[in-house]
């Protein structure tokens, strides 16, 4: 399904990467790369400053890493892709900030943070509002997800593609979570999105906003009670240990887009282009079923590792808490529009 998907999509997004760029052109635009590229400085190469803030073992982390190598692979060098993974570079925070002032030519921030830029993003942040990773992938490439593409590219940022990491559990050191109510007077760590802060709000739970870098010693130091994160993330940095209960709620969506500085992209030959351009597709489609398999994997580890308990909730209590957090989709649409909460798959299934 998820194949066919692709191959439906593939002509709605134009896959491009940014480039630090001092190069020849004559050679590049003839289609022939220098053979001997491990010769040539980084002056006469193209270079593309890729940064994220998650570990090198998580979807988007292995996934930044394949990209590089076939990239540079495809050229015999002469487009060099530089992976800074684990915020090395740049906080969650400041990445978009770099990214527009061309510090680095590539991020991929989770799609809440672009909401900084066009706020109508935190549609995706809604509690409960997909069951699956396709629902999400179809809202993005649907005419209401294209006009919210089109408003980033007016900001100089070009949309390569989405990246998954599928959905968002909720972990605390407090107590079970079960019904709504277990999460009220607990502090839990958001990213910025105003619909996150409401839906921990309307749980009567205060939440507050940290880097992703910062959540390991914030839990540890007991400054915080919780947070919400997919389970990749979790056991990447070892949240599970720091944390006494988990709820395998599948609450929230979080997935990332890949986006380049437009003005580096639009200095890049056509010959450089097609090569990214197949190389992301390729990537894409391998990173989608890649972090499928690794949030399963990690459950496994969650529910093996005895260093926490787990709660599920099922599709009744799933419905509960949906109507609970029913006052987060009005905040959402009186501010920014009904057609964006009408385009939901739960919204317009049920029109149809």
């Amino acid at each position: 399904m998820l194949q066919s998907w692709l191959n439906r999509c593939k002509h709605l997004l134009a896959i491009c990467v940014p480039v630090v760029l001092t190069l020849m052109l004559g050679a590049c635009h003839s289609g022939h790369y220098p053979q001997d590229h491990e010769q040539l400085s980084e002056d006469e190469r193209i270079v593309i400053r890729f940064s994220h803030v998650v570990g090198e073992e998580t979807p988007k982390g292995l996934a930044a890493r394949r990209f590089a190598e076939l990239v540079k692979q495809r050229t015999s060098g002469y487009v060099e892709v530089q992976v800074f993974s684990n915020s090395y570079l740049y906080k969650d925070g400041e990445e978009i900030d770099a990214l527009l002032q061309g510090d680095v030519q590539m991020i991929a921030p989770a799609i809440s943070k672009l909401s900084e830029l066009v706020p109508e993003w935190q549609v995706i942040d809604l509690p409960f509002a997909f069951n699956e990773t396709e629902e999400v992938l179809d809202y993005v490439f649907s005419p209401v997800g294209q006009e919210l593409l089109a408003r980033l590219e007016k900001k100089g940022i070009k949309t390569l593609d989405v990246w998954d990491n599928g959905f968002k559990q909720l972990t605390n050191s407090q107590r079970p979570i079960q019904k709504p109510e277990d999460a009220a007077g607990l502090r839990f760590r958001i990213m910025p999105s105003e619909v996150l802060d409401r839906q921990f709000r309307q749980l009567g739970a205060q939440a507050e906003v940290y880097a992703f870098n910062e959540v390991f010693q914030l839990l540890e130091h007991e400054q915080i009670d919780g947070q919400e994160n997919t389970l990749s993330n979790i056991v990447s940095r070892n949240l599970h240990y720091l944390q006494n209960y988990i709820t395998i709620s599948n609450h929230g969506y979080l997935g990332y887009f890949v986006i380049i500085n437009q003005e580096f992209w639009d200095g890049l030959p056509e010959e450089v282009q097609e090569v990214i351009q197949t190389t992301m597709d390729e990537v894409t489609e391998w990173q989608l079923q890649l972090a499928q398999e690794l949030n399963a994997q990690h459950l496994e580890e969650i529910e093996a590792c005895q260093c926490i308990h787990v709660t599920y909730l099922d599709e009744e209590e799933r419905e509960q808490w949906f109507q609970r957090l029913q006052p987060v989709y009005q905040f959402y649409a009186e501010k920014y529009g009904h057609q964006y909460v009408d385009s939901l798959p739960r919204f317009k299934d049920a029109d149809e």
